[in-house]
């Protein structure tokens, strides 16, 4: 007996309501199985019917929006990281886990995942450790610290009280698993994760219950290493990263980075005047970003341009005798080699009778005297080389 078809009223709004609610990734996941399908169909020839055009191209599918940062307030990882809230974990493996996830940065899985012999060492017997990367397949490595390698070591020797002839995991499930061939799996180390934190308390700046996922303590393990001005390509590394596209995420949030160093350096203006960046004034973000904007867009070999990037320049060329012109101790090289080359046409062209162009050029000359003296001078103040 062959059924006929069922129409099913509504159907169409019901998708569309389903299409509405579901993430973009995941739209881009089924239709990405659909379109492996199709192609199977074709290729083993299921159905010679199934025209070429019955497939889904580049193009077809909408972006998957670029994600917001996902690292943690450092509000809540003081939390995370106090000595009382870790000791709060119902047993030391899950304790452990937590900080190689926070000092590591791997994925949930690769931490889970850890086998048993884990630990490599270097030339100089720096402690390493190896882990799978799920995500590509393939093994990698991530310097720890003597402290961390402690609590692994202290782990396997649990591991091997447990089980004497030894198993394959770090972390094996401590419940069911009699030949500890199994390993924590990421469902229930999240729920363990869940009532720890409601059992710590752990709340966000507003005083709300901190929700956090494992990965994102990979999002901050990389910010936290940006912000200490660790070179891209380190974090890249670090993070077994396949592409700069990858870590270039976390590279966003550099600003402050930047930031601070612009706070700390003494920037004069041709004048020999200090131009100052109050950092916690009214207008200290709308000012920050006019300089970023410049130091992006008119950066200039001995400093910066001051001038927003709605005006046009009536100086041409004659940057140093610009009013808007900012400098600062990091190019005080340049400043030096323009001094000595200003010295010299001067000389030149007072030889020649030029008289219009050493005039113009005795300007430039004390303007130069007045930056390179100012800056000088903090060279010689206590502090300055941290400053710079």
């Amino acid at each position: 007996m062959v059924r006929a078809p069922v129409e099913f009223s509504g159907a169409p709004a019901r998708m569309r309501s389903i299409a509405a609610r579901m993430r973009v990734g995941v739209k881009k996941t089924r239709i990405g199985q659909l379109n492996t399908f199709l192609r199977d169909v074709r290729r083993h020839g299921w159905d010679d019917t199934l025209p070429s055009t019955a497939a889904f191209f580049p193009g077809d599918t909408a972006p998957v929006p670029e994600k917001l940062n996902r690292r943690l307030a450092e509000y809540v990882m003081a939390q995370v990281e106090a000595p009382e809230n870790l000791d709060r974990w119902p047993d030391p493996a899950g304790r452990l886990i937590i900080l190689i996830l926070i000092r590591c940065g791997l994925r949930i899985s690769s931490a889970l995942g850890l086998e048993f012999d884990c630990l490599l060492h270097d030339g100089q017997g720096a402690p390493y450790l190896r882990y799978l990367n799920t995500k590509m397949k393939r093994e990698a490595a991530v310097p720890i610290d003597e402290r961390l390698e402690a609590d692994i070591v202290e782990q396997q020797r649990r591991v091997l009280h447990r089980w004497p002839d030894g198993i394959p995991h770090l972390f094996p499930r401590p419940n069911s698993n009699a030949t500890g061939q199994i390993p924590v799996q990421p469902t229930s180390f999240r729920g363990s994760l869940d009532r720890w934190l409601n059992s710590c308390d752990i709340h966000d700046e507003h005083g709300r219950p901190a929700k956090l996922t494992p990965h994102q303590w990979r999002h901050t393990f990389a910010c936290r290493l940006i912000n200490r001005d660790v070179p891209q390509e380190v974090v890249r590394v670090l993070l077994d990263h396949e592409s700069h596209k990858m870590t270039a995420r976390y590279a966003k949030i550099t600003d402050q980075t930047v930031r601070r160093h612009w706070e700390q350096a003494t920037k004069v203006n041709v004048n020999g005047e200090r131009v100052t960046l109050d950092p916690d004034g009214p207008l200290a973000q709308a000012q920050w970003a006019k300089t970023r904007v410049g130091m992006a867009t008119q950066t200039l070999p001995n400093g910066h341009c001051g001038l927003p990037v709605q005006k046009s320049c009536p100086h041409a060329n004659a940057c140093l005798t610009c009013p808007v012109f900012i400098t600062g101790p990091e190019f005080l090289p340049e400043l030096r080699e323009q001094h000595r080359r200003t010295l010299t046409l001067i000389d030149i062209s007072t030889g020649k009778g030029q008289t219009r162009v050493v005039e113009m050029n005795q300007q430039v000359l004390a303007n130069l005297d007045r930056m390179i003296g100012e800056i000088e001078k903090d060279d010689l103040t206590p502090g300055a080389a941290d400053a710079s």
